[in-house]
C-alpha cells in the first residue's frame, strides 16, 4: 500500500495511527501542502479533490477521504477491532468521529484558513481566533460525550476510531495554543493514547517529511 500524506495533516495522521494499530505496512508518499503539491496534475489524478490522504492499494485501487478509508480498513482488517461490538457504543464512537471530521476539521482546514486570508483579508491573528473558536466549540461537545462514558479512551476501555480522530485534532489544538485545561477527559485520553506505539510512530515529528 501507498499512503499519500503530509506530516501535519490531521486527516492523514488518522490513517497513520489506524494502519499502525492494524499492523499494516505502507510506503509513505509525501505531498507537500504548503508548496501546493496537492493541486498539481499528478496528484489530482490520484485524488481529484486535491486533499490528503489517499491510500493506493496493492491492487492499484485508490481510496480517498480519511473516514471512508478508516471504515474500509475496519471492514477489511477487523482485528484489532476499532469499533465496539455493541451497536450503541458504535454509534457513540461515530458521533465523536463526526464532530471532528464534519464539524471541526472542514472549517479549520488549511485551504479554508488560506481563503480567509486571500479573499477576506484576515491576518494571522484573525485566523488563530477563527481556529480557536471552532476548535473549542467542538472540544466542549467531545468532552461531554467522552466524559459520559467511563474508561481510558473516548468510548470505554478500548481504543476506537474516535480516539484515532481525536489525537490529531488535539495536536492541531496545541499548534494554535489551545489549552486542554477545560477538557480534562480529553487531556487524559491524549496522555493514555500517546503511551501506545502506534500513536507514537504516527506523530508528525516522526514522519519523513517533517524536516
Amino acid at each position: 500500500m501507498k499512503l499519500y500524506s503530509y506530516f501535519r495533516s490531521s486527516a492523514a495522521y488518522r490513517l497513520r495511527i489506524a494502519l499502525g494499530l492494524k499492523g499494516l505496512d505502507y510506503d509513505y508518499m509525501a505531498v507537500n501542502l504548503v508548496k501546493s503539491e496537492q493541486i498539481e496534475d499528478h496528484y489530482q489524478s490520484i485524488n481529484p479533490i486535491g486533499l490528503v490522504p489517499a491510500l493506493q492499494l496493492d491492487s492499484e485501487e485508490l481510496l480517498t477521504q480519511s473516514v471512508a478509508i478508516l471504515e474500509w480498513l475496519e471492514e477489511q482488517y477487523p482485528s484489532p477491532a476499532l469499533l465496539p461490538a455493541d451497536t450503541i457504543a458504535r454509534a457513540k464512537v461515530r458521533a465523536i468521529v463526526n464532530v471532528i471530521a464534519c464539524d471541526i476539521h472542514p472549517i479549520c482546514n488549511l485551504s479554508v484558513t488560506n481563503h480567509l486570508k486571500s479573499e477576506f483579508g484576515a491576518d494571522q491573528d484573525a485566523v488563530v481566533h477563527w481556529y480557536r473558536r471552532w476548535m473549542s466549540r467542538g472540544f466542549e461537545a467531545i468532552e461531554a460525550l467522552a466524559a459520559s462514558k467511563s474508561g481510558a479512551f473516548c468510548v470505554g476501555d478500548s481504543v476506537s476510531l474516535a480516539d484515532i480522530c481525536l489525537i490529531p485534532q488535539l495536536y492541531n489544538a496545541n499548534r494554535f495554543g489551545i489549552e486542554l485545561g477545560p477538557y480534562p477527559k480529553l487531556a487524559a485520553i491524549n496522555t493514555h493514547c500517546m503511551t501506545l506505539e502506534a500513536f507514537q510512530r504516527a506523530a508528525p515529528r516522526r514522519q519523513p517529511d517533517s524536516t
